[in-house]
């Protein structure tokens, strides 16, 4: 990663400043492998897309999407590319029903490795009345 321009408070250039990115280490000997069982095989548009999700991570793309219909096998190439790139994932989901859901299939698809759920159950919806 080349030299950024970064700016200080008087709006001069800081120059040579390079930002901190640690290096992330390989997995360790005694650690875990991420084995996927699943009696399924990528089909359809799930080899193109967890091709290209790999790609992406290992050239350290931070934001990416996977867009399907239900039924689609989302999930599923989830799992492909978290095998596929030995590395622990954080799955966020919109609600409680979705994220037991998506608990249980990781769970499934990784038997012999941790998967945590986590809900929280904070209520961020106050009206304007409660204020």
């Amino acid at each position: 990663m080349g030299n950024l321009p970064l700016h200080g408070a008087t709006g001069a250039e800081i120059a040579g400043f390079v930002p901190h990115r640690p290096v992330r280490p390989e997995k360790s000997e005694g650690g875990k492998r991420f084995e996927l069982v699943s009696e399924y095989e990528p089909a359809g548009d799930q080899p193109t897309a967890i091709r290209e999700l790999v790609e992406a991570a290992r050239a350290n793309e931070r934001d990416q999407v996977l867009l399907g219909v239900t039924g689609s096998g989302k999930t599923f190439t989830m799992a492909k590319v978290i095998e596929t790139l030995q590395r622990p994932a954080l799955i966020l989901a919109p609600n409680k029903t979705l994220a037991a859901q998506l608990y249980a299939e990781m769970k499934s698809f990784f038997p012999h490795n941790a998967v945590e759920y986590f809900v929280s159950y904070y209520d961020y919806y106050q009206p304007e009345a409660y204020i």
